[in-house]
C-alpha cells in the first residue's frame, strides 16, 4: 500500500446541499421492493442458475410478497428468454406480479426483448446507459450530448414497440447507470430527456432507477444524491423514485435507508445481496431493519430458514455464519455474560407484561423468523454458567438450582476448552451425567427402605462401598434426615444436607424425576450431587450419594 493514497487516489466530491432534509426524517413505512435475484444476482454467479433453478427461486421469492420482480435478460442468451416465456406461457406469475427485465438501449436487444414478453398480464422494461465520466471516456469515447442520444433514442424504439404489447399493462423504467458516479446535473439532464419521450404522469409514473453501481463515497454524500435529484427534477410527482446500491464500502444497507429518508419510494436488491463484487443491497436486512422497529415491511420471512434452503439450493451460494438476521450464529452467544443476560431476558418476556420486545443482544424475536430458542444460545470454551444452565433446561428440561449452575458451570467449560471446540446441547446433558448422575464410587445404591413411628422415619440403606456390602440405619423426621443420621453413625463421613431441590424431567426421559442436593462436609467444603429415578425419594437419596462421592 501507498505511504501517501492521495498521490494515486481521490475523495468522491460531495453534493451542495446546504439545507438538505433527510437527516431530520423517520422512516415510517415500507418501500417498494424489487427482487433482482434472477437477473444481477444470477448474473453473478460463476455458474448462472438454470430454467428449473429460476423457477423455483421464482416462486420462492412470489411467496415472500415480492410484487416486482426482475427475472431477467432476455435478450442475453436463450436460457433467458425461454425463462421469460415459461413464466408466461405456462401463467406462472400471478396477475398482481409485475415481471421486470432488463435491456440496454440498443434496438437488437429491445427487439428480442419485446418478443419475450408477448402475452404477459404486468411488465416493466427497464432500460439503461452508463453516464458516468469514465464510462463516457473509456467505455464509449462518447461526450455527454451523444450519451444522452443513445438514451433518447433507445427509449424512442421502445416507445414504438408497445403498441405489439397488446392486452399487456406496462410500466417503463429508466436507469442512467453508474449514477453515484456521475454528476448529479448530467443525470438530471439525461433523465429528463427520456422522460420527454415517455411522457409519464401522475396516473402512469414511469420508474426512474438511480444506482449507486458502485460505491465511491459515504452512504450520506448518495443520500444528498437522492434529495438533490428529488428536488431538482422535474415532473417528480409522475415518477417513482427507485433505488439499487451495491456494496462495495460495504455500505449497501445504510445506502439504501438513507436514500430512502432522502426522497426515494422503491428499492431494489437480491436476498442475501448476492451480486457482482462485493454485491447488491441485501434486501432481507433492509426489511427486517424495519420490522425491528415496529414497521412492516410487506414481505412475508417468517420461514428465513426455508427461504434460505432455496436461495442456497438454486444459486450454489451459502449465507454466512454472522450474516444479519440469516447467519446460523446471529441468535447465538458464546460469551457467558451474554448468555446470562439473554436467558434472563427471554424469562422476563415469557412471563408477560412487557408490551414491547426488549431482550438484551436479540433485537428481535427468533420465533418471528421460524427460529427457536434452543438455537439462541450455544457453548464453548468461553461461555459461562447462564449459557450453560440455558441449554440444559430448554433442550432437556434440567433445571439447575444457581448455586449449582455455579459449579458446574466450570466444570463444563474446562472439558469445552480441552475438546477445542463448540458442543452441543447432548454432549453438555451427557458431561452432565458423567459428573453428578453416573457417579457411583465409592458409594452405590443397592437398596433403601424407611419406615414411619410416631413422626420418626427409620431408613435402612444397602450401599456398596469401593465394591463391598454395607448395610446402614439411621432416622430423623424424613428419609433424607434419617440417611444424614446413618452416615453420621458409621465410619462414613459426616456431612449436612443445606440445599435441596427437585422437579420432574420433561416426558421421553428415561426417568421421571430428578432431584439436586448440595452437602457441606465437617471441614466446612460444600458439594452438589444429582440423582434421577422413577421415584422421587430414591431420586434424592441417590443425590446425597453423588455429592458424597463428589468429595
Amino acid at each position: 500500500m501507498l505511504k501517501n493514497p492521495s498521490a494515486k487516489y481521490r475523495p468522491f466530491p460531495p453534493v451542495t446541499l446546504p439545507d438538505r432534509q433527510w437527516p431530520n426524517r423517520v422512516q415510517t413505512e415500507a418501500p417498494r421492493w424489487c427482487s433482482v435475484d434472477l437477473r444481477d444476482g444470477n448474473q453473478a454467479l460463476a455458474v448462472p442458475m438454470n430454467v428449473s433453478q429460476k423457477l423455483e427461486l421464482f416462486h420462492a421469492l412470489v411467496k415472500c410478497g415480492f410484487k416486482e420482480i426482475e427475472v431477467g435478460f432476455p435478450s442475453a442468451s436463450n436460457t433467458e428468454f425461454t425463462f421469460n416465456r415459461r413464466l408466461i406461457e405456462e401463467r406462472r406469475a400471478p396477475d398482481d406480479v409485475w415481471l421486470q427485465v432488463l435491456v440496454q438501449a440498443r434496438e437488437d436487444l429491445i427487439e428480442r426483448t419485446v418478443e419475450s414478453l408477448m402475452g404477459a398480464k404486468r411488465v416493466i422494461i427497464h432500460m439503461y446507459n452508463s453516464t458516468s465520466p469514465a464510462q463516457r471516456r473509456v467505455v464509449f469515447g462518447k461526450s455527454k450530448d451523444e450519451i444522452k442520444a443513445i438514451a433518447v433514442k433507445g427509449a424512442q424504439m421502445i416507445k414504438d414497440r408497445l403498441h405489439r404489447l397488446k392486452g399487456t399493462e406496462i410500466m417503463l423504467q429508466y436507469s442512467p447507470e453508474s449514477f453515484s458516479a456521475t454528476e448529479v446535473e448530467f443525470a438530471k439532464e439525461i433523465s429528463e430527456a427520456v422522460m420527454d419521450v415517455w411522457q409519464p404522469t401522475p396516473e402512469h409514473k414511469m420508474i426512474l432507477n438511480l444506482p449507486d453501481t458502485v460505491e465511491v463515497a459515504m452512504p450520506n454524500v448518495y443520500a444528498d444524491q437522492i434529495e438533490w435529484i428529488c428536488r431538482n427534477i422535474k415532473n417528480r410527482a409522475s415518477l417513482v423514485v427507485s433505488l439499487h446500491t451495491h456494496n462495495d464500502r460495504s455500505t449497501g444497507v445504510a445506502a439504501t435507508e438513507l436514500g430512502l429518508l432522502a426522497g426515494a419510494d422503491r428499492v431494489e436488491g437480491t436476498l442475501f445481496g448476492n451480486g457482482e463484487r462485493t454485491g447488491n443491497l441485501d434486501i432481507v436486512t433492509v426489511a427486517m431493519n424495519l420490522y425491528m422497529h415496529g414497521i412492516d415491511p410487506k414481505l412475508d420471512l417468517s420461514n428465513l430458514n426455508g427461504l434460505i434452503d432455496v436461495y442456497e439450493r438454486c444459486t450454489g451460494m451459502t449465507v454466512p455464519p454472522r450474516h444479519p438476521y440469516a447467519g446460523e450464529l446471529v441468535f447465538t452467544a458464546f460469551s457467558g455474560s451474554h448468555q446470562d443476560a439473554i436467558k434472563k431476558g427471554l424469562a422476563e418476556w415469557e412471563k408477560g407484561g412487557r408490551p414491547h420486545w426488549d431482550v438484551p443482544y436479540l433485537t428481535i424475536d427468533p420465533g418471528d423468523i421460524g427460529r427457536e430458542y434452543r438455537e439462541v444460545i450455544r457453548v464453548n470454551s468461553q461461555s459461562g454458567k447462564g449459557g450453560v444452565a440455558y441449554l440444559l433446561e430448554s433442550e432437556f428440561g434440567i433445571a439447575l438450582p444457581k448455586d449449582m449452575q455455579r459449579e458446574f458451570g466450570p466444570i463444563a467449560n474446562d472439558e469445552v476448552d480441552r475438546l477445542g471446540r463448540e458442543v452441543s446441547g447432548a454432549e453438555l446433558k451427557a458431561m452432565f451425567w458423567r459428573e453428578y448422575i453416573e457417579r457411583e464410587f465409592p458409594w452405590q445404591l443397592e437398596g433403601f427402605e424407611t419406615e414411619s413411628k410416631n413422626g420418626v422415619v427409620r431408613c435402612r440403606a444397602k450401599l456398596l462401598r469401593e465394591g463391598k456390602p454395607t448395610d446402614l440405619t439411621g432416622e430423623g423426621n424424613g428419609p433424607l434426615a434419617a440417611l444424614v443420621h446413618a452416615f453420621g453413625s458409621a465410619n462414613a463421613p459426616k456431612f449436612e444436607i443445606t440445599n435441596y431441590s427437585e422437579h420432574s424431567l420433561s416426558a421421553g426421559e428415561e426417568a421421571s424425576a430428578i432431584a439436586y442436593i448440595q452437602v457441606k462436609l465437617a471441614d466446612g467444603r460444600t458439594r452438589w450431587g444429582a440423582g434421577v429415578d422413577t421415584n422421587i425419594e430414591l431420586a434424592s437419596i441417590r443425590a446425597v450419594l453423588s455429592a458424597i462421592n463428589r468429595t
